[in-house]
């Protein structure tokens, strides 16, 4: 059931009030935005049609880079709107919505992250094993179940949030709708509210971070374990570092704007953390794991090369049929 107060907008001040910055900003980030559309397509491309990376590895890596690219779309396009319109208003309905796919999308990220964890964990720790138990039904049950959990945590919080009576400002300090922003427009007790934030939302972002963090304990410790060459331990321990520097750019803002005391908060400093986990993170994904795995820009390279002899193979057969 909708909100049925007099609310039927919200109006999003944005990221800054100083309009001679605006069409500056709207450049910057709709090239970020073009950046993480081409990057984590070009990635997704390469998963789906190279047969070298059908392996769990880049099924997930797949799965992550289809996130990043929906993550963006649910927050930039509005925001880049919002640079070059005076009225800078959402529907009640739209800002539900954003809310909705915010948290569905951030939460199976998070969940998803702690699966890629574990994956590496039964590579490097039970390698001859591994194609036993990251089957391909494994697989796709992680997947589902963590794009399911996040669609239901976050319908949780989309439908706790319409039922709030909204019958003040509908001013919103934020550039996209997010529960905290709007738990302080509510009017009424938002007790609930505010601990399904703090809990059901902390456990499903901090037990994937504590998994993960389990994951690589372990993976450090059988290492440590069963060899002592530090050229082993290095190759080992590579195939990891993209995993590991993704989850440290995905959790670090995150922890920061959700973990932090309301007393301690700033709006500036929220807005800068917003900006990384939903702006900067989803851009940083792709290069990171291209600029650092040998086998995705191996993909790349050939999927460029055969593009471009596509492309003159046409050119050549139109001036042949021109003469």
């Amino acid at each position: 059931m909708l909100n049925q107060t007099s609310v039927t907008e919200f109006l999003l001040l944005g990221v800054t009030d100083i309009q001679a910055l605006q069409p500056y900003l709207f450049v910057v980030f709709l090239a970020i935005y073009v950046v993480t559309v081409i990057g984590n397509g070009a990635v997704l491309l390469v998963v789906v049609s190279d047969p070298r990376l059908h392996s769990p590895m880049y099924f997930f890596l797949g799965n992550l880079s289809c996130l990043d690219i929906c993550y963006s779309t649910v927050t930039l396009p509005k925001m880049l709107e919002n640079f070059l319109s005076t009225h800078k208003a959402i529907s009640f309905l739209g800002c539900i919505s954003q809310l909705h796919f915010f948290h569905f999308l951030g939460s199976t990220e998070a969940m998803l992250l702690a699966v890629m964890a574990f994956d590496r964990f039964v590579a490097i720790c039970r390698p001859l094993r591994y194609s036993v138990i990251m089957n391909y039904q494994l697989c796709t049950q992680m997947a589902i179940t963590v794009w399911t959990i996040g669609f239901f945590h976050a319908l949780l919080h989309s439908t706790m949030t319409s039922r709030l009576n909204f019958c003040g400002s509908n001013l919103i300090h934020h550039f996209f709708c997010d529960v905290k922003p709007l738990l302080e427009l509510a009017c009424g007790n938002t007790e609930l509210n505010q601990w399904l934030l703090n809990t059901v939302t902390g456990t499903i972002g901090m037990a994937p971070f504590f998994l993960t963090l389990l994951s690589y304990f372990s993976i450090i410790t059988s290492l440590f374990s069963k060899t002592h060459s530090c050229n082993a331990l290095h190759k080992a321990l590579s195939t990891c570092a993209s995993h590991f520097m993704v989850v440290i750019v995905f959790y670090a803002p995150v922890v920061f704007i959700y973990i932090r005391p309301a007393s301690g908060s700033s709006m500036d400093q929220e807005l800068i953390a917003a900006i990384m986990y939903t702006v900067v993170t989803p851009v940083l994904n792709p290069l990171i794991y291209t600029l650092r795995n040998k086998d995705v820009k191996a993909a790349l390279s050939s999927v460029f090369r055969r593009r471009a002899n596509i492309a003159m193979s046409r050119a050549t057969s139109r001036t042949g049929t021109n003469r």
